[in-house]
């Protein structure tokens, strides 16, 4: 059942129009968002009433090059989420080719379709390419050999589960950025937070393009202890794996076939994914399938509160 017309997870508003309850009734898996998030540290009051200082975006942006061992000749924009950064990418070069692995997050093809973009997966035609490292939905990891152009974009929005696959590195290359979600690994998407990072040429352009004052206040104070905060960042990756793992076991169990995904999100085959999703629905689990293949079914974690009801769902 198609809910939303674009292919998205979320829309636990619509899935409600449809299955009943509100959102407060439902456990929405269909994104990839860790249920436990960072804990809100201590806010400043200032950082809700005055614009967003430049020393905490400095600060934010140290600790986001420590935090991922940003090489040094590569720069560091923090941004108001990474997809607001997918909006604006397009504009830094003049449309043309653009080679998109797919299947893969869609955002990325449809801002440079909007700036006039011919959308590719052949590479040798393309002047620049977009990888998704560690792809989304199938987990696929790239090599440093993969992104090509004069314009290379690797998204990295679900790559702090697995730091030793990043490509950072390639971060200090001519035409790349490389992109980091907040909202994902730490649980916290309505934070609305991302960075780019890499050449310093295309980010002061990016730069310019997202205006003063991008990153509210109050997110670059989360944003910084989070990044500073490694302990938990080690202990969730323990935890996410473990809980991965304990969905595969549950979902192989009733049939369904490990395709890939990370430990943030799973991918299961299934005999049919609508019919799947809409058993999850009816006990308001919200789940994720896709339009172009009609067994893939998409799974996040759930909190850990909500355990016996996606077991009990699945009897």
């Amino acid at each position: 059942m198609n809910i939303e017309k674009r292919d998205h997870g979320g829309g636990l508003d619509a899935a409600a129009t449809v299955f009943g309850g509100t959102r407060v009734d439902w456990v929405d898996l269909s994104t990839g968002i860790n249920p436990v998030p960072y804990p809100i540290p201590a806010i400043n009051a200032d950082a809700w009433t005055a614009l967003p200082d430049r020393a905490a975006r400095h600060a934010l942006e140290d600790a986001a090059r420590d935090f991922w061992a940003v090489p040094e000749a590569a720069a560091v924009l923090a941004v108001p989420g990474a997809s607001s950064a997918i909006a604006q990418i397009p504009r830094l070069a003049e449309a043309g080719t653009v080679c998109i692995p797919g299947p893969t997050y869609n955002e990325h093809a449809a801002s440079f379709v909007a700036e006039g973009w011919i959308v590719t997966q052949t590479p040798n035609v393309a002047t620049t390419s977009v990888h998704v490292n560690p792809n989304n939905p199938d987990g696929r990891i790239w090599q440093a050999s993969d992104p090509h152009g004069t314009m290379r974009i690797i998204d990295e929005s679900f790559c702090d589960v697995t730091p030793n696959d990043t490509l950072i590195n390639q971060a200090s290359e001519p035409g790349t950025l490389v992109l980091k979600s907040f909202g994902k690994f730490w649980g916290l998407a309505g934070l609305r937070l991302g960075f780019v990072i890499g050449d310093p040429v295309l980010i002061e352009r990016l730069r310019a393009m997202i205006g003063p004052w991008a990153v509210a206040g109050p997110a670059l104070t989360i944003g910084t202890a989070a990044l500073h905060d490694r302990t938990w960042a080690d202990d969730t990756r323990v935890r996410l794996q473990q809980d991965a793992d304990r969905l595969d076991q549950l979902l192989i169990s009733k049939g369904a076939k490990l395709i890939g995904g990370t430990s943030l999100f799973r991918l299961y085959e299934v005999p049919d994914a609508v019919e799947w999703q809409t058993a999850l629905a009816c006990n308001h689990i919200w789940s994720r399938v896709f339009p172009y293949n009609k067994k893939w079914l998409r799974l996040g974690l759930p909190d850990p509160s909500s355990w016996p009801r996606l077991e009990q769902a699945l009897l």
